[in-house]
């Protein structure tokens, strides 16, 4: 049976003609509308004696295993009874039946097994403060008494009818319902006999038009490979991890003031096997780990590995936010690619996007056949542009699922931070909206409280739990405080993108160099407000696709320029202040845009000028790492002073970087006329030693000679107490720090 496709049986009538006319709550049990099963199914006692009823659809007989007892069918229907003394039966009594197949099987009755999800559970969840809810719904494989099976609980306030259909079962829909937890909307149930491996959904008979809704578990830990949908019930025993000295110093580090340089990555499309299929977690752990200790970066961030459907989206359309998609393995697999990264001394980063979701029917749209986590009105529940839903941010129960999420990934799986996707489009009603198109919040204005709410809330938590973790706000908008603490009016992010540096660097670099002394301010302009918030400096994956050309084609001049363009621009990121971020193919230069689909271009390496963009890369990650002066005071102002940034007709900059009693100078030339003899103002008397020119040889660079050493001269310059003379090179950047 197609486990998409309702049962055919579900929600008819199995009485036969003739056969009598059945008390209403039987007549609503074998019409698969019963709210409570547990009403008329299981041990009652009735009149003085104990009535056990079974409901099993095509068995031809059913029968307590001990003592052995055989109950009765209720003629015309798949009910069984047994009436009598019951005090040889136990609590929790097994049922033996023959199924359709002829087939006998033993099992204990999941209808005569209390509830087990606690009143306070249900509470909190309710009010929006279970921050573990993970733990109370979906599916979760346990021991009851000593009886092995999994509890299963979802929460559909809208239904009429819930059941856990699966492969044991059959998929049908009358087998397994579930019981309603008063008005809390959440239906549980326990079944005996299923546990990890077994392939499962619910089933949802909505309250009001009788429809049917086959969905996957909103709080499922696994799934099926795509283009299967089913949820995976998960072991419950524990992943064996061996990161514990990186958890325990993670909750201690001072993030602020440490060297973060973040190497974004889709691992579907980093490397594919020989004959272009995914390669699983444990090997892309272990490939992936040691390049990324080559390069020289000290995290990971992965593109959504959130379970989603469709590769095209490249996971930002997410239908399983609590399971690591299968493409790459199973959740324990990428709990070893964490571990690993981990054991290492890689952090890792997970681009998490609770600002839409698909609208996909077996997932989270209409869940009960209500606008359940989508808001209702379409002017605040469904994104235009991109098709898909938006979070009802208002609703207890949908902020309860999102921080539930975000603790899960910090929690159980020791991710060290969430990239939160598209804030801005969380933050504003009329994001992407015509007028008329959206609804003014209760104060006339665009901002959307819920949202706003819920972000703070989400961050407060996060830091509380989970202290070393870090929250980043991909915000594309001057929205204010984004990176403050919410008790000062912030949204409490631990960081934000710095889109604006990225967009006006990048338009900057596009220009032909004799053009661009009028648009110097575009690389001055980003100081004025580098100290407002906490910024993440990014040239991510967003900038290398859909038109756009990779970072080398947008650069101008002929080949050699367009190398010595991008050098200086990677030099200027990582002494601007501000963490960095690179997605995979920019540290070596490919020239292609990047294609979901296929593998990067690794065989450039094989060409000196990608492999020099590669070594510049893992060089100025290394000069950053190691010197406090580049990453001390990234959010700090003390920490950056201009030189000269005021040079347009020449298109240089000069400025120092100071932290932790460290110096470093920075010259950026971003023409190709060298300058020989050039003075430079420096802020302290003593020895510069250069430490990086990014048009060095071993870069693929010109080769122009710049001395190694520099002692300052007592000439006030640049409004500098000492200056020194040194030769500046073409399209070329320079790193010198105070010994």
């Amino acid at each position: 049976m197609d486990r998409d496709i309702a049962s055919i049986t579900s929600g008819k009538s199995t009485t036969a003609a003739g056969a009598g006319t059945l008390a209403q709550p039987l007549q609503r049990l074998v019409d698969a509308r019963h709210h409570d099963p547990f009403e008329v199914l299981g041990r009652h006692e009735e009149d003085g004696q104990c009535l056990l009823r079974a409901f099993l659809p095509h068995c031809s007989e059913v029968r307590v295993r001990d003592p052995d007892l055989e109950l009765r069918r209720i003629e015309g229907t798949d009910l069984f009874e047994w009436r009598g003394d019951g005090s040889r039966i136990a609590q929790h009594y097994q049922l033996t039946w023959v199924d359709r197949d002829g087939l006998r099987w033993t099992e204990y009755d999941p209808y005569c097994f209390a509830p087990g999800i606690a009143d306070l559970d249900l509470h909190l969840f309710g009010e929006g403060r279970h921050l573990h809810a993970y733990r109370m719904l979906g599916a979760h494989a346990c021991e009851v008494h000593g009886v092995s099976g999994t509890r299963f609980a979802v929460w559909a306030p809208g239904a009429e009818r819930v059941s856990v259909v699966g492969d044991w079962n059959h998929w049908d829909g009358r087998r397994h319902a579930m019981r309603v937890r008063g008005g809390s909307g959440v239906w549980e149930l326990f079944i005996p006999g299923v546990g990890a491996g077994n392939y499962y959904k619910f089933e949802i008979r909505n309250r009001n038009g009788g429809t049917i809704h086959i969905k996957a578990d909103p709080y499922g830990q696994g799934f099926e490979q795509r283009p299967g949908t089913a949820s995976i019930i998960q072991h419950r025993n524990g992943f064996d991890w061996a990161d514990q000295e990186w958890m325990h110093a993670r909750a201690q580090r001072d993030w602020l003031h440490a060297p973060m340089s973040i190497y974004e990555v889709h691992l579907g499309s980093w490397q594919r096997d020989p004959v272009g299929g995914f390669i699983d977690y444990r090997t892309q752990a272990e490939w992936l780990v040691n390049y990324v200790r080559e390069t020289g970066f000290t995290h990971i961030e992965l593109l959504p590995v959130t379970e989603h459907p469709l590769d095209a989206s490249w996971g930002y359309q997410t239908t399983g936010y609590f399971a690591p998609t299968s493409r790459f393995g199973t959740p324990d697999d990428f709990r070893y690619f964490v571990d690993y990264c981990h054991r290492n001394g890689i952090g890792v980063i997970l681009d998490w996007a609770p600002g839409h979701f698909p609208r996909d029917d077996w997932a989270l749209a209409r869940f009960d056949g209500t606008p359940l986590y989508e808001h209702e009105d379409p002017r605040r529940g469904e994104h235009r542009d991109w098709g898909t839903l938006i979070f009802n941010y208002g609703r207890n129960e949908v902020r309860n699922f999102l921080i539930s999420s975000a603790l899960f990934w910090l929690e159980e799986m020791h991710i060290d931070g969430l990239r939160v996707d598209a804030v801005a489009s969380m933050l504003y009603l009329d994001y992407s909206r015509d007028p008329g198109d959206w609804i003014p919040n209760e104060y006339g204005g665009r901002e959307n409280l819920d949202a706003i709410h819920f972000l703070r809330h989400l961050n407060e938590v996060t830091h509380a739990e989970q202290p070393g973790s870090m929250i980043i706000a991909e915000e594309s908008t001057a929205w204010p405080q984004v990176t403050r603490p919410v008790h000062n009016g912030g949204l409490g992010f631990s960081m934000k993108w710095n889109m604006g540096w990225m967009h006006d660097t990048l338009e900057y670099m596009s220009k032909e160099t004799v053009h661009r002394k009028f648009h110097h301010s575009q690389l001055t302009f980003s100081v004025l407000y580098a100290f407002h918030e906490n910024f993440v400096l990014p040239f991510s994956h967003d900038e290398v696709v859909h038109g756009k050309g990779s970072m080398l084609d947008k650069m101008p001049g002929d080949t050699w320029q367009r190398f010595a363009n991008l050098r200086v621009l990677y030099t200027y990121m990582y002494s601007h202040p501000g963490k960095k971020l690179l997605f995979m193919g920019n540290e070596f230069a490919q020239y292609a845009e990047w294609n979901f689909d296929t593998g990067l271009d690794w065989n450039l390496l094989k060409n000196e000028r990608h492999a020099g963009v590669k070594q510049l890369v893992h060089d100025l990650n290394r000069l950053y790492r190691e010197q406090p002066a580049l990453h001390y005071c990234d959010f700090e102002a003390d920490g950056f002073r201009w030189i000269d940034g005021n040079d347009a007709n020449n298109s240089l900059l000069s400025f120092y970087r100071q932290g932790a009693g460290r110096t470093a100078v920075v010259m950026l030339n971003f023409t190709p006329v060298p300058r020989q003899g050039f003075r430079l103002g420096v802020p302290l008397e003593g020895e510069y030693r250069l430490c990086l020119n990014s048009d060095a040889s071993y870069y693929s660079g010109s080769s122009m000679p710049v001395w190694g050493q520099y002692q300052t001269e007592s000439v006030p310059w640049m409004n500098q107490p000492q200056s020194i003379v040194i030769d500046i090179p073409p399209l070329a950047g320079l790193i010198l720090l105070k010994t």
